[in-house]
C-alpha cells in the first residue's frame, strides 16, 4: 500500500467520523451531553495533568439555567415564532356560483 493511498483512507476515515459524530450530535443530544459529560469526570481528577483538566472544562456540556437563552427548550416557549404572514392567513371560503 502506497502513502498517498494510506493518507487518503485516513482523511476519509476522518470525514466519516465527524461526520458521524455531528449526526450523533444532532439526533441524540442527551445521549451526547451524557457521554461528553462522563468523559469530562474522567480527566477532570485531583492527580490528572493541567491539559487534561483543562480539556475537561472544555468538554463540560452547558447546563440549562432555566431562561430562554440557553436553548434548553423544556417548556416550548423558546421555540421559533411563525412569520408574521402565517398568523395573519384567513381560511378559505368556498360559495357556489349563483344563477
Amino acid at each position: 500500500m502506497s502513502n498517498g493511498l494510506l493518507l487518503q483512507y485516513v482523511v476519509i476515515g476522518v470525514i466519516v467520523l465527524i461526520s458521524a459524530w455531528i449526526t450523533l450530535r444532532k439526533l441524540a443530544p442527551k445521549l451526547t451531553s451524557r457521554w461528553l459529560a462522563s468523559l469530562a469526570l474522567r480527566l477532570d481528577r485531583k492527580d490528572s495533568a493541567s491539559w487534561q483538566r483543562s480539556l475537561a472544562h472544555r468538554l463540560q456540556p452547558k447546563q440549562a439555567t432555566g431562561n430562554c437563552s440557553d436553548g434548553c427548550d423544556t417548556c416550548g416557549a423558546c421555540g421559533p415564532k411563525p412569520p408574521a404572514a402565517a398568523r395573519d392567513v384567513h381560511p378559505l371560503e368556498f360559495r357556489p356560483r349563483g344563477k
